[in-house]
């Protein structure tokens, strides 16, 4: 095996580590889904924090050696400092599994041709390629960030809705769900044959929605209107509040509540994450049409329709 590791001195050990690894194998989950599993003695110290845990994944590139990507706790700012043709394409994606015991990661990438250097890389991917992952290292002792599913203790239906970008971080967080509350889960993929199997407790119902040639967000935005529309009566609504208009073209719609301010949710907790202008609708429709407290939801635009990926964090 290729990959290596120094161990750190334990006041050197930072929430995110730089794992080098390599592919152990690839399994093709559905037309759009690619599921790769990485290996490397270095996982063994992997946290498996669950739930929507982000990490960054560094693709490789041509004439760049991948033992060059800097380490350490300015290692971001290094790798901005990077010439274009030695600075290795970052990534965000959600953990899908860890298994430290076996020194494994599982991580689901979405397929969409050769557009993007994710993709590609995913498509070609042969077990031995080697990748690095930014992640978050079990022998630090303090908070890790980089989840955002934090439902209060008192809510009576958790509401979960995304795209295929959407799908590995609420396939996590729905199988890990336990107790009774009732969960509504939509997730809009591109085929039919798209539709994963989740292992859900009772209570949790799974919709998926093809959208088979139809735009981005033309099944999820009525689905969640419809589903929002049968919950009525459970709803714990305010007054509509007045929303900052995010222009998803020029800056990030990423609106998460804060834990400690979430002490109390007489009614629906929602999470929406994917396209950024299906987000902003559905924000828009929750809180200004049906009247949630913005505190009891979290929107996430993952990405932006006619835009190139993000080239870094």
């Amino acid at each position: 095996m290729s990959t290596t590791s120094i161990e750190p001195q334990v006041a050197e050990i930072q929430p995110y580590s730089i794992f080098r690894v390599e592919v152990a194998r690839t399994r093709r989950l559905s037309p759009s889904f690619l599921r790769v599993t990485f290996t490397g003695e270095p996982l063994a110290h992997f946290a498996d924090l669950g739930h929507d845990q982000r990490i960054k994944v560094v693709l490789p590139i041509p004439g760049a050696d991948l033992d060059e990507f800097p380490e350490g706790p300015d290692w971001y700012l290094r790798w901005r400092e990077l010439p274009d043709e030695r600075r290795h394409p970052l990534r965000t994606y959600t953990v899908r599994a860890v298994r430290a015991e076996r020194c494994e990661v599982d991580v689901d990438f979405v397929l969409h041709g050769d557009g993007g250097p994710a993709s590609r890389w995913a498509s070609h991917a042969r077990p031995g390629d080697r990748v690095a992952l930014v992640g978050p290292d079990a022998r630090y002792q303090g908070p890790i960030a980089g989840r955002e599913w934090a439902p209060p203790a008192d809510a009576r239906h958790l509401l979960l809705a995304g795209d295929e970008t959407a799908v590995p971080a609420i396939s996590v967080i729905a199988e890990s769900l336990t107790g009774d509350v009732p969960a509504t889960i939509l997730l809009e993929v591109p085929h039919q044959e798209d539709r994963l199997e989740l292992r859900t407790r009772p209570g949790v119902e799974v919709t998926w929605l093809s959208r088979d040639g139809a735009a981005h967000g033309e099944r999820l935005i009525p689905a969640v209107r419809e589903a929002t529309a049968a919950l009525a009566r459970e709803l714990s609504t305010a007054p509509a509040a007045e929303l900052d208009d995010v222009d998803v073209d020029a800056g990030l719609l990423w609106e998460v509540p804060d834990p400690a301010s979430v002490t109390s949710c007489d009614g629906l907790y929602a999470w929406l994450a994917g396209e950024a202008s299906v987000v902003k609708t559905l924000r828009r429709h929750l809180v200004q049409e049906v009247g949630l407290d913005r505190r009891a939801v979290a929107f996430m635009g993952y990405w932006r329709l006619g835009r190139p990926e993000p080239t870094g964090a």
